[in-house]
């Protein structure tokens, strides 16, 4: 539904800029004062333009599966996702357009136009639509209605928990009933079981909800109570111990969801799962859609073809420059470990000296780097041609082959050497849980400020943490910047 909303809006805002840049009115009366101000040109272009936007934005609405939070994104967020959205589908569909050539008509006053019109009305249609599809399902005759069971430590975390989105989903809280309490015949939690010293006079209320004591014949009471699904989250209570009532609410017909997390595994992501025959609770602090992999696969094939064309340039200039400079090959490799672990021969453009693997050992007492990594300012194993595709980041060119061959990624964490790799321990071992890359936030936070590998380490991690489509292209971005520049890049 969103989609369709969404090409309704690049089909009316494309109407609505074309109607502004092109009309003769507009020509005569408004743009007629500003130099160079053309007319339509070609239709058939305008046309194929109009469908590239259009074939991006169901592209990206499928495999991205930007809309799933939809329901609960504030207003603030919504803003920001469509800028992303209407970002990423004109940065694809430029691509596509130069490519084929048809963008000679489309001028880009036209083009800015077209963007703030779609960003607004996409905007305003979706808040429309939000505020319209909430009020439906959270309705009384809509709403889902979800019994809660849970332990009495947890049953407060739980509500307000489940509170904070449950109305924009569609679901309302109309019961809780704790599972380790015991039930007295007036009423309320006894003392044995009470950690709020609640009586039988004092019923237990959180934020309206009512909190039942114990679950004893909990689906013969519930019976004749209108619900839908019941929301179980009982950790320490071994499992066969709610086997009966999982049971009981199955044989009514009641969804049943019980919360199969561990307590204390921090920040991993848990996802239920199939593994081979089993049903598993899988954990992962990476986890993330195969969408969203595949589309950054595709960004690193587009990016390899893109780099590996601009090395082969740069290459005849480079070339005979280091083989002049000193004696050895062109390219330089080395074996590098890429993800979890697996070995790559990393390519660059030679900027040391042949025997600079050999003098190393003399130089170790001069490293500057704490940890495992090896950096020294005034490297004396750098050439005068590699101190400077060092300092603009040449050297790095030949790594698009990498990319394209799927051992690096254009955004990820710096490949460790082999010799850096013996010394990690399982902290360190997570920078590789995902495909290293030619960039990351360590490059473009100043790498030749950086002294300490714990530093090098948790900016690796954060990413990895963090890690979105989004951030890559900020990084990408980042990093021209850093290079044009030259800061950091040493």
């Amino acid at each position: 539904m969103l989609w369709l909303i969404d090409m309704a809006c690049i089909i009316i805002s494309y109407a609505f800029a074309t109607w502004l840049r092109y009309s003769d009115y507009m020509l005569h009366v408004f743009w007629s004062r500003f130099p160079n101000i053309e007319g339509y040109g070609d239709e058939t272009e305008h046309r194929l333009v109009c469908v590239v936007f259009l074939l991006f934005c169901v592209v990206y609405s499928f495999l991205a599966d930007w809309n799933r939070d939809f329901a609960v994104r504030g207003y603030i967020r919504e803003f920001f996702s469509i800028v992303r959205f209407i970002t990423v589908m004109l940065v694809a569909s430029s691509v596509v357009i130069f490519l084929f050539n048809w963008g000679k008509s489309v001028s880009r006053l036209f083009v800015v136009i077209f963007v703030f019109l779609d960003i607004l009305l996409t905007y305003f249609s979706r808040i429309i639509f939000k505020d319209a599809f909430r009020k439906y399902i959270s309705s009384d005759n809509n709403a889902v209605r979800v019994v809660v069971v849970a332990e009495r430590n947890l049953m407060e975390d739980t509500i307000r928990k489940l509170i904070g989105n449950a109305g924009n989903l569609g679901y309302k809280i109309v019961r809780a009933y704790a599972a380790d309490a015991k039930e007295k015949s007036t009423g309320g939690i006894s003392k044995e079981s009470s950690d709020t010293q609640k009586t039988s006079s004092e019923p237990w209320y959180i934020d309206g909800i009512h909190v039942h004591d114990g679950i004893n014949n909990l689906t013969s009471r519930l019976i004749t109570d209108p619900f839908d699904e019941v929301f179980i989250n009982t950790p320490n209570i071994p499992q066969k111990d709610m086997k009966d009532i999982i049971q009981g609410f199955e044989e009514m017909g009641i969804t049943t969801h019980y919360n199969l997390e561990l307590p204390g595994f921090g920040k991993a992501n848990t996802q239920f799962d199939d593994f081979l025959d089993y049903s598993v609770l899988t954990y992962s602090m990476n986890r993330t859609s195969y969408k969203r992999l595949f589309i950054k696969r595709g960004l690193d094939i587009l990016g390899g073809i893109v780099g590996l064309i601009i090395t082969g340039i740069v290459t005849l200039f480079l070339a005979p420059a280091i083989m002049i400079d000193s004696k050895g090959p062109v390219f330089f490799s080395q074996t590098r470990i890429g993800k979890n672990g697996r070995r790559f021969k990393i390519y660059k453009f030679r900027s040391m000296y042949i025997d600079a693997e050999e003098r190393k050992k003399e130089l170790e007492d001069k490293n500057e780097m704490s940890g495992l990594m090896f950096k020294m300012k005034d490297d004396p194993r750098i050439t005068k041609v590699g101190a400077f595709i060092r300092k603009t980041s040449l050297d790095e060119l030949p790594q698009f082959l990498n990319i394209l061959k799927g051992e690096m990624s254009l955004v990820g964490t710096r490949p460790p050497t082999e010799e850096e790799f013996k010394n990690y321990n399982e902290h360190y071992r997570r920078r590789l849980s995902m495909t290293p890359g030619l960039t990351g936030l360590w490059q473009i936070s100043g790498r030749s400020d950086i002294t300490d590998f714990d530093e090098v380490v948790k900016l690796d991690l954060e990413y990895i943490d963090n890690w979105s489509l989004t951030e890559d292209i900020r990084i990408i971005l980042k990093t021209v910047y850093v290079v044009l520049f030259g800061r950091g890049a040493e």
